[in-house]
């Protein structure tokens, strides 16, 4: 079987304390309850979280939906973005299988970035390593006014911002990102084909916004 690996990298530096990391938590786990009832994305969808903060860790390896375990995540220090950068392509190079003249391998992965600040590492160098992966496509969301969208449309060009990072924005923002993994893995599973950006995705909601 072919999987569908999807990561998110999700910012859980001090700003983030309260009512945001709380909403980010609730937001994975009814996206992973939701991903769950979804036929295509039962066989397919493979997640796992990335959080940054002074440093990047990969609390949840890529795991398929029957068997993801949200672990408690805390908001603390500071926004370590090129590392998380870093990090997803080495677990890109390790967990996700790459097609050989034998068998295909896993679809290329879908990397979703949440921040509300402005990197405090050498995000350069993690951007770098991470364009020389291949991935599907990459959505970067600037939660709230402190986020530099400058800095994530150079990640990538599928840049939205939400205006404040309370908990009703950043609730949206999941449930978009649970319908663009549901619309992805149903076309993987039904055409066999990769989506490439925002234009084939769901229509975001009116609280996220789209930079151009």
């Amino acid at each position: 079987m072919r999987r569908l690996p999807v990561y998110l990298l999700l910012d859980t530096s001090g700003s983030m304390n309260g009512e945001p990391i709380e909403a980010v938590k609730n937001g994975v786990q009814i996206m992973i309850n939701s991903l769950r009832q979804n036929p295509q994305a039962i066989e397919t969808a493979f997640i796992s979280i990335i959080t940054f903060d002074s440093s990047a860790r990969q609390v949840v390896p890529l795991t398929d939906l029957a068997s993801f375990q949200m672990v408690d995540i805390k908001a603390t220090g500071t926004t370590a973005l090129g590392e998380a950068l870093q990090l997803v392509s080495n677990c890109i190079d390790h967990e996700v299988a790459k097609t050989t003249t034998e068998k295909k391998g896993d679809w290329k992965p879908l990397v979703f970035i949440m921040t509300d600040g402005i990197p405090t590492d050498n995000w350069q160098s993690g951007l770098t390593a991470f364009k020389q992966r291949k991935v599907a496509y990459t959505i970067a969301c600037a939660a709230g006014s402190g986020a530099d969208t400058v800095i994530l449309k150079q990640i990538t060009d599928n840049v939205l911002s939400l205006d404040t990072a309370d908990s009703q924005s950043i609730a949206r923002f999941f449930a978009w990102v649970t319908a663009s993994i549901g619309v992805t893995s149903t076309k993987v599973e039904d055409a066999g084909k990769e989506l490439i950006g925002l234009n084939e995705l769901p229509p975001p909601p009116a609280e996220l916004n789209i930079v151009v």
